[in-house]
C-alpha cells in the first residue's frame, strides 16, 4: 500500500468511526491547548470519546491536555472540540500530530478555532492577554506535508498568504470590542520544544518578527489550510518568554494562567462560533 492510499484508508476509517460515535459532523471544530480543555465543561449535551477509542488519534501525554474529542453545542451552535492535542516534542511525526484535525475536516468541519498557551515576546503583551494570531513562523524544522502529496486532501504547494482567515479575525475583533476584551494581535512562532526557549532564542525570535512563542499550532494550521479549512488562531499569553521576566517558568504556571482567563476565553469562543 502506498503512503497516499494508506492515509486515505486511515482517514476513511476515522470518518466512519466519528460518524458512528457522533453522527453528522458540525461545521466548526475547536483545538484546545494547554489548560484550555475546560471549555468543554460549558458544552450543552456533550458526547465524548477518548482518543484511545478513535483510530489515528494518539492519547496525549501532557498534563493539562484532556485527550478526548467532545461534541456538543456551545451557545446553541453544534461544535466538536479536541480537548488536548499531540506535539512534535512527544516524539510524534508531523503527519501523526495533524491526523486528528485532518480526520475532523474529512468528517465535515470547514472552520477551525485553534488555541494555545504561549509566551509573550512583544513588549505590548502581558500575562493573561488573549492574542489573535495574524501569521506564524515555523521554527520547528518540520512540516506535515513532507512526503508524497495526498491530492484528495489538497494541492502539492498550498498558499499560506492568508493562513489565518482575515474575515474570522475581523469577527473576533468586533466581538472583543463588544465584550470589552482587550484583544491583542500578532505573529506566533512555533518551536520544537520541549525545553523552553533561551533568552538568546527569544531575542532572535523578536528580531525576526515574532510576538509570541509556543510549541504547537503551526503544523495543524498548515494541514487545515492544505485541506481548505478556514482557521482562526488564538493564543493565551500565559507567561513572559525567557529573558523578559526574572521568574523561572514551569508548566504549572502555564496551566494556572490559562485557567485564570477561562471566562474571557469562554465568552470569546462562544460568541465566535455563533458568528461563524
Amino acid at each position: 500500500m502506498s503512503e497516499v492510499s494508506g492515509i486515505e484508508t486511515d482517514l476513511a476509517l476515522a470518518r466512519e468511526t466519528l460518524e458512528s460515535h457522533f453522527g453528522e459532523a458540525p461545521k466548526i471544530g475547536l483545538v484546545l491547548g494547554s489548560g484550555l480543555s475546560n471549555l468543554v465543561d460549558f458544552f450543552e449535551n456533550p458526547r465524548e470519546a477518548s482518543y484511545s477509542e478513535l483510530p489515528g488519534f494518539i492519547p496525549s501525554t501532557v498534563e493539562g491536555h484532556k485527550g478526548a474529542l467532545v461534541a456538543g453545542k456551545l451557545g446553541g451552535v453544534p461544535v466538536v472540540a479536541m480537548a488536548g492535542r499531540n506535539h512534535l516534542y512527544e516524539g510524534h511525526s508531523a503527519a501523526a500530530v495533524v491526523f486528528p484535525l485532518r480526520a475532523l475536516i474529512h468528517w465535515g468541519i470547514d472552520s477551525v478555532v485553534i488555541t494555545n498557551a504561549a509566551g509573550g515576546i512583544s513588549a505590548s503583551l502581558v500575562e493573561g492577554d488573549l492574542m489573535l494570531i495574524s501569521d506564524h513562523l515555523n521554527m520547528t524544522g518540520q512540516n506535515p506535508l513532507v512526503g508524497e502529496n495526498v491530492d484528495s486532501l489538497g494541492p502539492r504547494f498550498p498558499d499560506m498568504s492568508l493562513a489565518y482567515d482575515p474575515e474570522l479575525r475581523g469577527k473576533a475583533r468586533r466581538i472583543g470590542l463588544t465584550g470589552g476584551l482587550d484583544l491583542k494581535e500578532g505573529v506566533y512562532a512555533s518551536m520544537l520544544g520541549p525545553s523552553y526557549e533561551t533568552p538568546a532564542e527569544v531575542e532572535m525570535l523578536g528580531r525576526i518578527g515574532a510576538d509570541a512563542v509556543g510549541m504547537s499550532t503551526v503544523p495543524e494550521v498548515i494541514a487545515a489550510r492544505h485541506a481548505g479549512a478556514r482557521v482562526l488562531g488564538l493564543s493565551c499569553i500565559t507567561n513572559l518568554a525567557a529573558g523578559k521576566s526574572k521568574e523561572v517558568l514551569t508548566h504549572d504556571d502555564v496551566k494556572d494562567v490559562a485557567n485564570s482567563v477561562k471566562d474571557r476565553m469562554q465568552y470569546l469562543v462562544k460568541e465566535l462560533v455563533k458568528a461563524i
